[in-house]
Order: structure tokens, then sequence, then C-alpha cells
């Protein structure tokens, strides 16, 4: 069942601007409908009554004198003063009797409050027509020998104030609406900013630090931002130059191993321990390149516009010189900001991975909605249990049983996605339609 929370929460604007122009506006909206509702209610209703009273005991007056009037220049005497001193027109159809009519009511309690007025004070049938004429109401009364028509001018009867208040309230509150909007654009503004600077940084498409702006807070965010951003770059510098020492220095004596081999006799007894040797070398040699791998997270590359499908093409070319069991199909020129060498190392840690556990291996690219780019690495091996596919993506966890010889290091997937990764990317591991493991990696465009 819903709260009253979840249900407010479904009508509220999600955005900051929407949220921060509602807390502004909504206020002196209900405020202005509280005044308004008085004002109607109150001030306005009192002096529409106060009119309609003084016409209804005018008209009353008129039709009591016409009614005692003796013959009809008389009355016609009557209809004459009313209209020079009290300004209404009057006219008398003697004989006549009244045919109510449907009357159309109007905005404002001018039309009610001199109904009510008349029957108060007339207390004979009566129709009025508030749309004939703009400028003037026509008042019909039936007497018992005729029907007098009144014509009352309608400014006689108008406040006048209520259009001129209800304007005021709706254009103040546009106003205002317009004045926060453009002020509060201007405060998210930096905000929105911050935001997209923190996502392209974490996508690994550095811009540079940002123009703090806004409000004092949203000012100190940016300043900030900027300061974690120049820490993160100076420490991933330092750390590459660290692991190129690191590497060099590792690599050293492993070349000493391997020349001290080269140079042993090239005798029978001595071959297959040569070999082994060469083989550990060759092992250990691969193991460092994947340990350094890890660590540096290809992080000193800057992303740029690349051609996708021309990428996986390479990488699936290699792999097809190497055994020829890989297989590549997609959209071409698929172009998007890409770290190259980075995504070209992740896909090649898959293919290779699919390589050692299968036959058959096959590379696609599409595009995946209208805003990501999708690769997928197919292959028909034994697969993974889908109760270790989170598992293997941990640093030396590897996907092969134990004991198997197409065993590697454990580190393959794990830099996969850590490179998916800062790319604003995922990997994912599934059901492949050849039988065994799907990789798929999802990149934003």
């Amino acid at each position: 069942m819903k709260t009253p929370e979840h249900v407010l929460r479904k009508f509220l604007p999600r955005s900051l601007f929407g949220r921060s122009l509602l807390i502004i506006v909504l206020p002196v909206l209900l405020l202005e409908a509280v005044t308004l509702q008085l004002f109607y209610g109150g001030h306005l209703g009192l002096i529409s009554r106060r009119f309609a009273f003084s016409i209804a005991s005018e008209i009353a007056f008129s039709l009591d004198m016409i009614a005692h009037a003796q013959d009809t220049r008389a009355q016609q005497r009557i209809i004459a003063e009313a209209q020079h001193q009290l300004d209404l027109r009057m006219s008398f159809e003697p004989g006549k009797k009244l045919v109510m009519r449907h009357q159309i009511n109007i905005l404002g309690p001018m039309d009610d409050d001199l109904a009510a007025a008349l029957h108060q004070h007339v207390s004979r049938p009566f129709d009025m027509d508030w749309t004939s004429d703009p400028q003037s109401v026509l008042v019909r009364i039936g007497l018992p020998v005729g029907v007098v028509n009144v014509t009352v001018p309608r400014k006689r009867l108008d406040a006048g104030s209520i259009y001129v208040f209800v304007l005021w309230i709706f254009g103040t509150s546009i106003l205002l609406l317009l004045i926060a909007g453009l002020f509060m654009r201007n405060q998210v503004r930096g905000i929105r900013r911050l935001a997209r600077a923190a996502e392209t940084f974490g996508m690994g498409r550095d811009r540079g630090p940002i123009r703090p702006e806004g409000a004092r807070e949203v000012r100190q965010a940016a300043a900030a931002f900027n300061r974690m951003q120049d820490r993160i770059l100076r420490f991933l510098s330092q750390r590459t130059d660290m692991l190129a020492g690191v590497s060099h220095d590792l690599r050293t004596p492993l070349t000493r191993l391997r020349l001290a081999l080269a140079m042993l006799p090239k005798t029978e007894e001595l071959a297959p321990e040569v070999a082994d040797m060469t083989a550990d070398v060759e092992e250990m040699e691969r193991m460092i390149a994947g340990y350094l791998a890890f660590a540096r997270g290809e992080g000193e590359e800057r992303a740029e516009p690349a051609n996708l499908s021309a990428m996986l093409e390479e990488v699936v070319a290699a792999a097809r010189r190497a055994d020829g069991r890989v297989t590549f199909h997609g959209t071409p020129d698929l172009t998007l900001p890409l770290r190259a060498d980075a995504m070209r190392r992740a896909v090649n840690n898959l293919v290779d991975n699919a390589r050692r556990h299968a036959r058959h291996v096959v590379v696609g690219v599409a595009q995946h909605g209208a805003r990501a780019a999708q690769i997928t690495v197919d292959d028909d091996g034994p697969g993974i249990p889908p109760e270790r596919r989170e598992s293997v993506f941990r640093p030396f966890e590897s996907g092969a049983s134990p004991g198997s010889p197409g065993g590697g290091t454990g580190l393959g997937l794990a830099i996969a996605r850590d490179i998916v990764r800062a790319h604003g990317g995922e990997i994912l591991l599934g059901d492949s339609p050849l039988g065994g493991l799907r990789a798929t990696i999802r990149l934003p465009l």
C-alpha cells in the first residue's frame, strides 16, 4: 500500500530547479489565494451588496410611485424623474404580462446580490438580462397592470476593483515565477556543471578544472572537486612513474636469466631443463606484465574519439592470425570517446580467455539503445557457472577449474572490468548462443 509520502513524491518535480521554484512560488500562490478569497468574500461582497441594495431601493420606490399614479401622464413624469434623478431608464408596457426568461450568470457577485435585493425590496416577479448590453443591465418587473422595463447602468453595480485585484495577483505571481526561475537557473547551473565534470572525469574524459560559480556552497564544492581531481591525477602520475621503475627493475634480472639460458651449451642432456626454465621465465614475464597492467589500470591515457568497430576488427585479426578460430560481426564505423589502448587490452583479455577454453569465438559490436554501444564476446566452451560469474572478476580468481591446463593468472577479467568501468561502462557475464560463455561490455556514447 502506498503511503501519502510516496503519492506526494510521485507528483513533485524531480529536479532541484523545479523543487526550488515550488518552494518559492507555492507559498506565495497560497497566500494570494487566501487573500483573494478574503477580499472576494469580504470587502467585495460588502460593496456589491450595498450597490445592489441602493439600486433595488430606487427601483422599488419608482415602482410604488408608478403604481399609485393617477393617470398615464403622471406615470411618464415619474419615469422621466427616475431617469433624471436616479439614472434609471424606465419604460412601462401597460396590459402586458411578464414571461420569465432564462438568466445567465456572470463573473462576480453582482447578479446574485441584485437578485437578492430585488426579491427583498420589490417582492414582484422579475428577470434580468446581463448579456445583451455590456454597458447596462435590463430588469423586467411584472406588475398587475403591465410590465416595467428598467435599464440600470452596469457601472452603478460594478465595484471594478475585482478585476484589477485578480490581475495584480496573477501578474505578480507570473513576475515572481520569472524572477525566481532566472535566479534558480543561475544557481543550479553550477551544480549541473559540477555533476557533468564528475561524470566525465569518472569516465576517464579529463576536461580540466571547472570554473566555480553560483552560491558560496556551490563554489566551495566546485573548488573542492578541482582539488580532488588534481590530487587524483597527481597520484596516478606518481604511481605510473613508480610502476615504470618497478617494471624495469623486475625485467632486468629476468633478461639476465634469459641470456644465461641462451648461452648454456645446447646438449641433449640439458635441452629439457633449458626448455622448462625458458618456459618458466616467459611465464614470470607474462605474470609480471599482467600484475603491472592491473596495478596501473591504464589510467594515464586520455579518452579521444575512436572507431570502436575498427579497433575490434584489429583485435580479431590479430587473434585470427594466432589460431584462426575468431570471427567478427557488427555495426561499422561506431565512434565514441575511448582510451583506445586500454579498451583494446580489455577486449584482448576477454578474447584470450575465450580462446583458452573454446574452439570458436565470435566478437560482435552494435549500438545498444540511443546512448550506449555493446560489445559481445561469445564462445562455445564449457562456460562459467552462474554462481561463480561475479567472483571471477576478483583479482587472482581464475575462471578455470582447479588443475585445468587453460588457467591464467586470474587478472584478465579484473583488468577488463577496471578498464570498462573507467569508461563509465559495465561488463557482464551470461550464457552464449554458442553454448558457452558470453561476455558483454556496454559503453556510453
